[in-house]
């Protein structure tokens, strides 16, 4: 498993070239070996994205694509992801309009020719969770809609694996009270990306931390890792009380240290 930076974490630092350059460099002095790429400058061209990152020593992990253009530009988002050497074509989040019980399974119907066109392709869809796809209800119109599914059940069911990944985030899975190690062992075989996210206690609440600076048994959850299919850690904190690139940085020498490089 190669340790990668989610460059969301610095997604203020990537907005345009001059940027993004200099915050690949310091994100490879610290360690990485990979980044994923989410949030970056629109007018960043993915044939300058690959060299800049091949400068610095970093392989393109994972994407974070916009919704529509998975939906209606498949192949020329297929394209991009060739020139960056890039397998796993990223969705960030559930569109908010299928979030429902009535517009689920639209989802399914809606992304399921692209998915199938990414496979073709010899890469991969991957979704990444909240803590949303952990709620229950029945999904309507859909051929196996009970009423104590969650909503990342029907994700597995409604999808292949060929078709479908996950991007398991573990600070999510606990937010919504799941176990982090049972998921893993339950999604083992659709999780070639994880984001690694660790969550701390305040006095306001919970809030994202360095990996291994929270509550999260990251011990456990590595060695459960290491039975997956699992090819890329990738460190996200979406939030940061501190520097960016301290916690980057922070999360790097603490999984280091624990044999994760």
């Amino acid at each position: 498993m190669k340790t990668g930076a989610q460059l969301y974490t610095v997604r203020a630092y990537t907005q345009n070239e001059k940027d993004f350059s200099c915050t690949v460099k310091k994100i490879a002095e610290m360690g990485y070996k990979t980044v994923q790429l989410s949030a970056i400058g629109k007018d960043l061209k993915p044939q300058r994205i690959r060299e800049i990152c091949d400068e610095a020593g970093l392989e393109i992990a994972l994407t974070h694509s916009d919704g529509n253009r998975i939906l209606y530009d498949t192949e020329r988002l297929i394209e991009e992801h060739d020139i960056m050497g890039c397998k796993y074509i990223g969705l960030g989040c559930m569109p908010e309009k299928y979030q429902s019980p009535q517009w689920l399974y639209h989802f399914a119907e809606d992304f399921k020719e692209p998915a199938e066109k990414i496979a073709a392709a010899g890469k991969l869809l991957m979704y990444h969770n909240h803590a949303l796809e952990f709620r229950k209800f029945a999904a309507e119109n859909a051929p196996d809609a009970a009423p104590d599914k969650r909503v990342i059940e029907y994700l597995t069911e409604w999808f292949s694996a060929r078709e479908l990944g996950f991007t398991l985030d573990t600070y999510w899975v606990q937010a919504a009270g799941g176990d982090v190690c049972e998921w893993i062992r339950t999604l083992k075989d659709r999780i070639p990306c994880v984001h690694l996210k660790d969550m701390e206690v305040t006095e306001n609440g919970p809030v994202m931390a360095p990996v291994m600076e929270g509550n999260l048994n990251f011990a456990a959850i590595l060695k459960e890792l290491e039975n997956t299919c699992c090819e890329y850690l990738l460190v996200e904190q979406d939030v940061c009380r501190t520097s960016p690139f301290d916690c980057l940085k922070k999360s790097y020498d603490n999984l280091a240290a624990a044999g994760y490089r």
